[in-house]
């Protein structure tokens, strides 16, 4: 009993709290840069895909709903210079008449499909492991064009780690999708 206790509270001690939690607290340095946009019609697509564009090695994407071209488009952009790109979705993109899901798998980057919860609700991007993309701001044309919406870029490295765990933990139970037409 007693080397049980012991084996349970190593692992304990060396489980980042992070992941035994389902929230995580940071404090970021006052010197962090933080980018804010608010939709609509205030280019907040644009900042997206200025960040995208400076992608040198990874982007890792979590998406509710995702029909704007012009993000898929610099997604595509990235993953033909190198960068790898993999993109979780929600469901609903299975079914949807246009989907990224599609574009971006036939263009060969990984899609999934998070069919674990009622809604995969996030909308998030890491870039290089030390930007995140997140807000209420849709992939979207709509997002873009009609909605009132926000965007973050927040450029820091340990929460992009937060970030990163929560969408390995996502991929570990999402399928990857095949595409409507092959």
């Amino acid at each position: 009993m007693r080397k049980r206790i012991s084996i349970a509270a190593i692992i304990l001690l060396l489980t980042p709290i992070h992941q035994l939690l389902q929230a995580a607290t940071l404090t970021l340095p006052k010197d962090t840069p933080v980018e804010v946009c608010f939709s609509p019609q205030s280019g907040c697509t644009d900042a997206i895909n200025k960040v995208l564009s400076q992608a040198r090695q990874e982007i890792l994407v979590q998406a509710y709903s995702f029909t704007s071209a012009p993000i898929a488009k610099a997604l595509l952009d990235a993953h033909k210079r190198g960068v790898k790109v993999n993109v979780i979705l929600d469901k609903s993109q299975k079914t949807q008449k246009y989907s990224s899901a599609t574009f971006l798998t036939n263009a060969g980057v990984p899609t999934f499909i998070d069919e674990k919860h009622a809604i995969a609700h996030n909308k998030i991007m890491v870039i290089d492991r030390e930007t995140v993309i997140t807000g209420s701001f849709n992939f979207t044309k709509a997002a873009e064009e009609k909605n009132a919406e926000n965007v973050l870029i927040i450029r820091d490295k340990t929460l992009a780690n937060v970030y990163i765990e929560n969408w390995e933990k996502h991929r570990g139970h999402s399928e990857k999708y095949q595409g409507k037409f092959q």
